[in-house]
Formats: C-alpha cells, sequence, structure tokens
C-alpha cells in the first residue's frame, strides 16, 4: 500500500481483467492491498458499503459468466437484493471483479482501465495482457 494514497483491489487471479487493473496500479507506481476475496469471503456490511460507494445494487455486481448464478434464479429480475447479497456471501464468485477502492472513490474496473480515474497518477501507457495498449487520459 502507498503512504498517503492508500488502494484495495478485490482481486481475482484467474481473471485476466483482474490481473491488468492490478498491473495497472503497479504501473502508475502504487503498492495496493490485494484482496484474494475468493479465499477470504465478503462480510454483508462490506459488500453493503461497496455497493453504496458505488451508487449501485447487488444485481449491478453480479458476475454471470462462469458462476452459478443462472442455477440459483438470481437472473430472474424479480429477485430482490437480499436474495443476491445472500448468495455473493455463500459464493463470493458470483461478486464481479476486480473491485478498486481508493481515495478518490470505488469502481467495478471493468474494463480494467476504468481503474485509471480512481489514481493521482498514471503511466503514459500501459500494455494489457492481450497486447492492447492503452493511452491512460491525463490528469
Amino acid at each position: 500500500m502507498t503512504a498517503g494514497f492508500p488502494i484495495t483491489i478485490f482481486h481475482n487471479l484467474a481473471c485476466g481483467t483482474s490481473r491488468n487493473a492490478l498491473a495497472m496500479i503497479r504501473a502508475a507506481g502504487y503498492e495496493p492491498r490485494v484482496v484474494h476475496y475468493l479465499e477470504v469471503g465478503w462480510q454483508r456490511e462490506q459488500l453493503r458499503q461497496l455497493l453504496g460507494a458505488m451508487s449501485a445494487r447487488p444485481r449491478d455486481i453480479l458476475r454471470e459468466k462462469g458462476t452459478p448464478a443462472a442455477e440459483f434464479g438470481l437472473l430472474d429480475p424479480a429477485i430482490d437484493d437480499e436474495t443476491i447479497l445472500d448468495a455473493m456471501l455463500a459464493e463470493p464468485i458470483l461478486v464481479n471483479r476486480p473491485i478498486v477502492v481508493t481515495p478518490k472513490g470505488v469502481t467495478l474496473a471493468r474494463p480494467s482501465e476504468a481503474v485509471f480515474a480512481l489514481l493521482e497518477r498514471r503511466p503514459t501507457s500501459f500494455t494489457k495482457e492481450d497486447g492492447e495498449v492503452v493511452y491512460p487520459p491525463t490528469i
């Protein structure tokens, strides 16, 4: 963690978008606190705070691809927020990633370059794992 500008990334090592976001943060000169949420899980209040900071609802961060969301019936628009939150607590993979927290805000960094809006400094360019070069906006 960089003193004076703490960053936390809720990270899934198996996710390319999450790996790119983490690498972008590091390329900007920060060492974030990395939370491997699949290992440590989620707390209800933690998710509520993140959602509140993003002005989002649980459905907004529900990961469908590669998860049991459909099997659990969570894709039905009639399913309420508390049911989705309960499922996310039971199955952390249901939370989309990466979620990045900095003093400038909280975001679901999809695409990964969305993380740049939350940083005080940025690299002049960054090459993603797939070879795509992105040029962060200047501050």
